[in-house]
């Protein structure tokens, strides 16, 4: 039988993990970042589509958005004096084009502070004292959906939420090597203590879990029956969390999830699946894995899944959508900013099914051998799916080999 524990906290008993947590409902305009330097400032930009505004890109809401009236277009957030920025989070809203080039820039002096391709979602630059910056799409599919242009001094901040949001025993988090998704270093942070767990935690709005290391269930095997050490409901976040071994199946996403700066010491069966049919996109910021034997993100069902600023070392694949389970459906991942030490594999496809990957800085340690992006013919449920070859640069696969350092 599977077993469930939902984390509480009331204000009278802060001593159980078991036993913790104030529930409060945030109005959906209201952001928990209050690191978030948009959250406050002013907002403009090239053009808008009909429907849509400036404003919503900085009003921590990410159920609104701004859209420019054709592909391409720019926003920008912008405050009364000089504020210190140097990164930004970009949170695209389900529906909208997808975008292909793009730019940040210091408004004031129209210097660019970088450049990539394919949907970013945490940029980081230069620090940068300014009144303005600016989020310049130059090339995409159609109009983009920006929910949210999120500013910051560090590597970045919380999630906004919708909904619910569940504050943890210990809200602050120990700073570690890369928080916010920003280049990887394949640092390891340090544990700011242990949280004894006997089942599943389920998770609504934000838990921060103070960078805690969370202990444990399963066998740490590849057995898919396991149950997950958390799980995500639709929309929500984790982050600041360290799983300990065995950590069963890891991370479930029910639906559109954060991860934010999580680390798993022993991947197991998978580090986290990603389950919602919703056509959204779900996010990886930041954090890392270690020693796994097959698939470190593995999804499940459709929309995209968006990996930035991750470190792993020793696993088969950082992503791998499912070739072969009960529903088929396209499935899309966003790669940019990982470290990889001593893989088999960056993103395994499923090409027969329209499967996208969009992978850009990467960097492969002890990897010579490693392919990045994978094909494979999905088949149904109770098949193997048959590898059919490494992609570049086509449909399926829209990787350059400049994109990939090898050292």
């Amino acid at each position: 039988m599977k077993r469930s524990v939902a984390l509480r906290w009331s204000a009278g008993a802060a001593t159980a993990i078991t036993a913790a947590a104030i529930v409060m409902t945030l109005p959906a305009t209201q952001a928990l970042a209050a690191d978030n330097l948009s959250l406050g400032a002013g907002a403009d930009g090239s053009s808008k589509a009909s429907g849509t505004s400036y404003g919503n890109v900085k009003d921590g809401n990410t159920g609104t958005y701004w859209s420019p009236a054709g592909a391409t277009g720019y926003v920008s957030v912008k405050w009364s004096s000089a504020t210190t920025v140097s990164s930004a989070t970009i949170r695209q809203a389900s529906g909208g084009g997808s975008i292909s080039a793009w730019r940040v820039l210091n408004a004031d002096t129209g210097a660019v502070l970088t450049s990539g391709s394919g949907s970013p979602s945490t940029i980081s630059f230069a620090s940068t004292s300014l009144k303005k910056l600016t989020f310049d799409i130059t090339s995409a599919s159609g109009a983009p959906r920006i929910a949210e242009f999120e500013t910051y001094a560090g590597g970045g901040g919380t999630t906004p939420t919708t909904g619910p949001t569940t504050n943890p025993p210990n809200p602050t988090p120990t700073p570690t090597s890369n928080p916010g998704g920003g280049t990887p270093t394949g640092a390891w942070p340090s544990s700011a203590g242990s949280a004894s767990i006997s089942g599943t935690v389920n998770v609504s709005g934000t838990f921060d879990g103070g960078m805690k290391t969370y202990c444990c269930i399963g066998d740490g095997s590849q057995n898919e029956s396991q149950d997950p050490m958390f799980s995500i409901a639709n929309g929500g976040t984790l982050q600041n969390v360290i799983l300990g071994s065995p950590a069963g199946d890891g991370v479930h996403c029910e639906g559109t999830c954060t991860i934010r700066n999580v680390w798993w010491n022993d991947i197991g069966e998978d580090a986290a699946t990603f389950k919602g049919t919703g056509n959204g996109t779900s996010y990886v910021i930041g954090g890392g894995a270690r020693n796994g034997s097959d698939k470190t993100f593995q999804h499940n069902g459709n929309g995209t899944v968006n990996i930035s600023g991750f470190y792993l070392s020793g696993s088969g694949k950082l992503y791998r959508g499912c070739g072969n389970c009960t529903n088929s459906y396209t499935r899309h991942v966003r790669i940019d900013n990982v470290l990889l030490n001593d893989i088999d594999m960056v993103a395994g496809i499923n090409s027969n099914w329209g499967d996208t990957a969009t992978i850009t800085r990467v960097t492969l340690s002890n990897s010579a051998s490693a392919t990045v992006c994978g094909k494979y013919q999905g088949v149904a449920k109770g098949s193997e799916p048959k590898y059919l070859g490494a992609g570049w640069n086509d449909s399926n696969c829209k990787v350059s080999q400049s994109d990939i350092t090898y050292r």
